[in-house]
């Protein structure tokens, strides 16, 4: 995607035998800058702190993390330690996993003198896979809302609400449920986007909000807590959010929130879709809900906000009460049958097992 009429992805190699360079999401909505990989180490803390975040995302940069490993010692021993390493990072996500099981699978059948080589091969290699599937998803998504805007008047947009940050910076490069988005924009459909804040971390507000406008697309921020309404009076035409693990029976597991999005969706028949790429379904779970590990985050992302003031100036406030205890679940499970469809880069699906299975009949085959 474009930044200031610059192409970026959110991870590449900055230079042949350089470091990995990423887009610090840390920084948003206010600032724009990039962070350098040298080491394992590197790529495992910009996950643990989420300068990358987005389950396609952090399988890439995972993958790049054990390149940068195999550039410092190509052993079989580091080898399995990066993985060991990268994998305690997040919990939740399952590209993670995916990637790593996919690095380790590769490369031990290589010769250590060749691993690095290979290794960083892989990592681009899965970036640009990533790239391929969320464009298949644009498309498949995007005939869901030219469906929808071929019943409003002309010139009416189609106002489809949004959780979390599924956009280009929570994968390689398009998004997943923003790529049906991008697509019917630049294909002269016309959108609008009800962009959730999503707290503790606004995902929604600080990158959704902020990639939606660098692009042209009409947009406006909401509370997590406006979508029943607005899709009680009518406002809401299409949900679509993306998803950071989701079973091989539907169940989906995404920022917490999505949940509550699926239950006002339910009760106002507003049809509920998840953008899913294929490396984010886990063909070993059938049951999100007790299966799915969810990660408990810190508590300083609920008592506190970062900001700028009037005088421009960032600052961290804290917004707890003193004394007042946090939690901070950080993703909620969304049973499957509160789920309209999945766009996969297969087509659209219906969120059971049959029909994941069928369309998927390869990964079946390798965890059987």
């Amino acid at each position: 995607m474009n930044v200031d009429d610059k192409k970026y992805r959110t991870i590449w190699l900055a230079e042949e035998d350089g470091p990995v360079e990423i887009i610090d999401q840390t920084k948003f909505p206010h600032t724009f800058e990039t962070a350098l990989l040298h080491t394992m180490e590197d790529a495992a803390r910009a996950i643990r702190i989420m300068q990358v975040r987005g389950a396609p995302l952090i399988g890439a940069t995972a993958a790049y993390g054990v390149a940068l490993a195999m550039r410092a010692d190509p052993s079989d021993d580091n080898l399995h330690a990066a993985c060991s390493s990268l994998l305690e990072t997040r919990p939740t996500a399952v590209n993670l996993q995916w990637a790593l099981d996919k690095a380790r699978r590769t490369l031990v059948r290589v010769a250590p003198e060749i691993r690095e080589e290979a290794a960083f091969k892989l990592a681009n290699d899965i970036c640009d896979e990533d790239i391929a599937i969320n464009m298949a998803i644009g498309m498949h998504g995007m005939e869901l809302i030219a469906a929808i805007s071929r019943l409003k008047r002309a010139g009416e947009p189609v106002n489809i609400l949004t959780h979390c940050n599924a956009g280009w910076l929570a994968t390689v490069d398009w998004g997943t449920a923003t790529a049906p988005i991008y697509m019917s924009h630049d294909g002269g459909i016309p959108v609008h986007v009800w962009v959730d804040e999503t707290r503790p971390r606004n995902q929604g507000a600080f990158l959704t909000a902020w990639e939606l406008g660098h692009h042209g697309v009409p947009h406006t921020v909401i509370v997590d807590n406006a979508g029943g309404h607005l899709m009680q009076h009518g406002e809401v035409d299409i949900v679509i959010t993306g998803t950071d693990r989701t079973t091989a029976t539907g169940d989906v597991c995404n920022k917490i929130g999505t949940y509550l999005k699926a239950l006002a969706a339910k009760d106002n028949s507003v049809p509920f879709y998840v953008a899913l790429p294929s490396p984010t379904i886990d063909f070993s779970l059938s049951d999100g809900i007790r299966q799915i590990p969810i990660e408990e985050r810190g508590g300083d992302e609920v008592s506190h906000i970062t900001g700028r003031t009037s005088a421009g100036e960032i600052e961290t406030v804290e917004i707890v009460a003193d004394g007042s205890p946090v939690g901070n679940p950080a993703f909620d499970v969304t049973p499957a049958r509160l789920v309209t469809g999945l766009i996969t880069e297969r087509g659209v699906l219906e969120a059971n097992r049959k029909a994941i299975a069928d369309a998927f009949p390869e990964r079946v085959r390798a965890i059987a």
